[in-house]
């Protein structure tokens, strides 16, 4: 029978205040300069309610230091001291990669990272989330709720603050223990190249033509509609950029298909659509109709394609006709992807990522195929060498195997 966790229902040393001030900031900085090990840091965002991905709350616990809520919107330019204080520490963070760009654009500086939900997935748990890993590494029951609240709202609520310092009151614990599992399954080193590899990777690029994944856009048929859909998502998003408001608060998807495919011709037309009938919308409406109206004058060669330009490989389903080699090589290398996962308890995607393999099946080698070229090809894909040294050989074999001739095999 499992255990029952023991709730964690508050921070042990109570919570602590939310510091807004440069000289709250200046003694927390103290403070934490003072102790000793890693930081546990953790951010509280306004996902889904404002336009920027910018912290709201910044949380931190050292030993010898103590825990910090801090809210970096009042005095940004205060923060110096504290941004001095960690600069150089490891940071210990749960999924790194949705915490790091709002600390950057805030100006701090990570320089050591231990990612806790990266470890769990090294360790091959199937459920990475802080909750189940605080259970699983530390018998403790945490409680959720408020991660996707308006962290922008002032003044915070008492329980949410409660989550926030919980989110970090253990993680410092979660951190030895899921690091000590990593030195006993032999993926230490792995572990460390992962997080160096976190800490190097850049920005993602600007995706292409983002209005195209409004949703409903498919039950827009002509190329006219597909305008009309681009200039009401760009007006969208101009306001909702310089308002800081989420779009879908804006306008949400549904009326921008609606409007593209009504194509009213006034004002009061556009307003007996649904949605922009209402209060808000209605005193809007000439925004929105402006909108329509551009789509409408452009000439025909300033319409976009039906379709969206092809960027990046096409999916392996339509390898067979585009390219029948590399669909012979998926055919051969992803089993033996997955196979190796399975082998040493990983997900195949942190094995290796799925664009390397995809790129990898997609220009092959040359023949016949040696560990060493497939080991220098995924490292110009950026593999880690724990990732290479595990999978280059059973490639070259399943390159080479997808390479014979028919009658050869």
């Amino acid at each position: 029978m499992t255990a029952t966790p023991t709730p964690l229902t508050e921070p042990a040393g109570g919570v602590p205040p939310v510091l807004t001030s440069a000289a709250e900031f200046s003694d927390a900085a103290a403070l934490l300069a003072a102790g000793n090990g890693p930081v546990a840091v953790d951010t509280e965002r306004a996902s889904g309610y404002r336009y920027s991905q910018r912290a709201y709350l910044i949380q931190l616990k050292r030993a010898g230091a103590g825990s910090f809520l801090l809210d970096p919107t009042v005095e940004p330019d205060a923060l110096a001291p504290v941004i001095e204080a960690l600069t150089g520490p490891e940071w210990v963070l749960h999924a790194a990669d949705q915490d790091l760009p709002c600390l950057r654009e805030a100006g701090f500086t990570c320089t050591a990272l231990f990612d806790t939900e990266l470890a769990g997935r090294l360790l091959g748990r199937p459920k990475v989330n802080l909750a189940t890993m605080v259970e699983e590494f530390l018998g403790l029951g945490l409680s959720k709720g408020h991660g996707a609240a308006d962290w922008s709202r002032r003044p915070l609520p008492h329980d949410w603050l409660v989550y926030a310092a919980l989110d970090v009151e253990v993680l410092l614990e979660l951190r030895d223990a899921t690091a000590a599992a990593l030195t006993d399954a032999g993926k230490d080193d792995w572990a460390r190249e992962e997080f160096a590899a976190v800490l190097a990777r850049p920005a993602p690029a600007a995706r292409v033509d983002r209005w195209r994944r409004t949703a409903g856009i498919h039950t827009v048929k002509s190329a006219r509609g597909l305008a009309a859909v681009r200039e009401l998502w760009l007006t969208r998003e101009e306001v909702a950029q310089r308002r800081d408001i989420a779009p879908g608060r804006i306008l949400p998807d549904s009326a921008i298909v609606t409007a593209a495919s009504a194509d009213p011709a006034t004002v009061k037309d556009l307003t007996r659509l649904p949605v922009f009938g209402g209060p808000r919308q209605s005193r809007n409406a000439r925004t929105w109709f402006d909108a329509l109206e551009r789509a409408r004058a452009l000439p025909a060669a300033e319409l976009p394609p039906r379709k969206p330009p092809m960027t990046g490989l096409p999916p392996y389903n339509r390898w067979d006709r585009g390219n029948p080699e590399g669909a012979e090589r998926a055919a051969a290398v992803r089993p033996v992807i997955g196979a190796l996962a399975e082998e040493n308890t990983l997900p195949p995607e942190n094995l290796l990522a799925p664009d390397i393999v995809r790129t990898l099946c997609w220009e092959g080698v040359e023949l016949p195929a040696t560990p060493k070229a497939v080991d220098a090809r995924l490292a110009a894909g950026g593999a880690r060498s724990w990732q290479r040294a595990l999978v280059s050989e059973a490639l070259a074999g399943a390159l080479n195997s997808a390479g014979e001739p028919a009658d050869s095999q």
